[in-house]
């Protein structure tokens, strides 16, 4: 396995970061989670697109120009012999003095790795998550915009970490307001009455790559979609749930905090998005 580190691929035994780099020291910098399906890197350009604002958003000077990005994001593949793959981007403020000042750190670190990932067993595919809600709150977009998909994920985690103490997978996250954000680690859409209905960004919801694109599946299905603001209680009441992201891709939610969605079992409008989606993740992207 090679890893692209700074300008070079090394061994992972040689992919360090220094313990005064401020991504390991506060959580600054920004990363991208990117798929590879069949040799295509799925809708590349708009992650990398997403990179460069959640930089702009903290200003983080990025030293290398998109086409760059994406010709080592191609190469770390090729590297690996890899044809379908999970990969991480990351962008990191770099090493600097102790102490919150970004300004101390001249020079961002950059690595990239692309391997295997599987956050759910193909069973959950199949036949639908059971998830929950978790009391821990989303944070506040006016505290930290959930627009910058930055590397502090402290609070996806601990929602994660309540979901498994509650003996689920994944984990409805409300926003202060009592509103559904979003997952702990993926966006949520249900279907009502043959409209499908998601968080906003306003909410405290991620401007999901995967979740753009369940936006132009539903243009395709004739299907009408839009953002809302969501209770427990519209969830509840959905006719479907599937919950969206580069590492989970479409996968049904049947259950929420014991209530039965819908039929129990995933939709037959979650089945055709998700049929939609495998035929765009190989040729929505740039082939490596």
């Amino acid at each position: 396995m090679k890893i692209y580190l700074d300008g070079k691929f090394v061994d992972p035994a040689d992919a360090k970061v220094s313990v005064f780099d401020h991504g390991l020291l506060y959580g600054d910098g920004v990363f991208e989670g990117i798929r590879l399906y069949g040799g295509n890197v799925f809708r590349l350009e708009e992650h990398l697109e997403r990179l460069e604002y959640s930089a702009k958003a903290i200003m983080l000077d990025l030293p290398l120009t998109r086409k760059e990005f994406s010709d080592i994001t191609c190469e770390t593949c090729r590297q690996n012999g890899l044809t379908d793959a999970y990969i991480r981007l990351v962008v990191t403020r770099g090493v600097g003095d102790l102490g919150l000042s970004p300004w101390t750190c001249p020079k961002p670190s950059i690595f990239v790795i692309a391997s295997k990932i599987s956050l759910y067993p193909q069973e959950h595919y199949d036949n639908g998550l059971a998830i929950v809600t978790v009391p821990t709150r989303r944070i506040n977009p006016a505290a930290l915009p959930s627009t910058v998909k930055s590397l502090n994920y402290l609070n996806n985690i601990l929602g994660k970490i309540e979901a498994q103490q509650f003996g689920a997978l994944e984990a409805i996250m409300l926003n202060d307001q009592g509103y559904v954000a979003e997952c702990t680690a993926d966006n949520i859409f249900i279907v009502h009455k043959g409209e499908i209905i998601t968080p906003s960004s306003s909410q405290g919801a991620l401007k999901g790559i995967t979740r753009d694109t369940i936006f132009d599946i539903a243009k395709e299905l004739n299907v009408p979609i839009r953002d809302a603001n969501m209770t427990r209680y519209d969830v509840w009441c959905a006719d479907e749930c599937f919950l969206t992201g580069s590492g989970a891709e479409v996968i049904p939610a049947v259950k929420l905090d014991g209530r039965v969605i819908g039929t129990g079992e995933p939709g037959p409008l979650t089945k055709q998005i998700l049929a939609s989606f495998r035929r765009r993740a190989l040729v929505e992207g740039t082939k490596i």
